[in-house]
């Protein structure tokens, strides 16, 4: 279970570590450190995005009426990546959020507008 764990994050940190083909180009020890760290902080902000946002997402699923094992809670993993965009620009000022997140996606809603 702790590679699988290991893997997840790994993977996580390879989509997130892009540039340079994912390799340290600093020529001082104390600047990948820091670049390291850096990376180390973007992870564990994203681990955090995903696993409050997956919470909430098992409550709403739950609030609707649907039932969701506790097993299979256990089995989602924070380390998820596909829904993360990591080109771009980057924004760290915090909205003013209603309970401090998102609203949910409205099952009911179309896509078409």
């Amino acid at each position: 279970m702790q590679a699988k764990l290991r893997e997840g994050r790994n993977a996580l940190a390879r989509k997130v570590f892009h540039g340079r083909a994912g390799q340290l180009y600093h020529r001082c020890q104390d600047g990948m450190e820091d670049q390291i760290g850096a990376l180390g902080l973007v992870l564990d902000a994203l681990v955090l995005f995903n696993t409050r946002y997956t919470d909430a997402a098992v409550a709403q699923i739950r609030e609707d009426g649907f039932e969701i094992r506790d097993e299979d809670v256990a089995r989602l993993s924070p380390f998820v990546r596909h829904h993360n965009n990591v080109l771009g620009r980057y924004s760290f000022q915090l909205p003013e959020l209603p309970g401090g997140l998102r609203p949910m996606r409205d099952r009911h809603a179309t896509d078409d507008g």
